[in-house]
């Protein structure tokens, strides 16, 4: 796996994914890298839990049931709310990267994720 710059040691990452089995993997992995992550199962969830005003990073999946990713992105922006965002899905299509460009969304990853690609976005996303 990628290691961390110092810099972004003990950085605060918001995980939303309605998948228990990929949450419970992610935390793992960027708590390896000496993150702090707190897991979510939808984005209303985390909206609600005021967690976002304490986190560096937002790492969301891009469907969910109830609340889809771009649906989340979209709150956040009406808050007004400023954090990095990564979103995550399969596959990524064209539509997809062009939504995610205009609505401001720092990167979009395709899963599988590859080992180290997730760290080193939070990484340069909390630079």
């Amino acid at each position: 796996m990628l290691h961390l710059e110092p810099t972004v040691k003990n950085a605060h990452v918001l995980v939303v994914d309605d998948d228990a089995a990929i949450r419970k993997a992610l935390k793992f992995g960027l708590e390896t890298e000496g993150l702090v992550v707190k897991t979510f199962s939808g984005g209303r969830q985390m909206l609600e839990s005021g967690s976002v005003n304490q986190a560096d990073c937002l790492v969301l999946d891009c469907r969910m049931a109830g609340m889809d990713g771009f649906a989340v992105v979209a709150e956040l922006a009406a808050r007004k709310a400023r954090i990095p965002v990564i979103l995550m899905t399969a596959p990524v299509t064209e539509t997809m990267r062009r939504r995610a460009r205009e609505a401001g969304v720092f990167s979009l990853l395709e899963k599988p994720l590859l080992d180290g690609v997730l760290a080193d976005n939070i990484r340069r996303a909390t630079a």
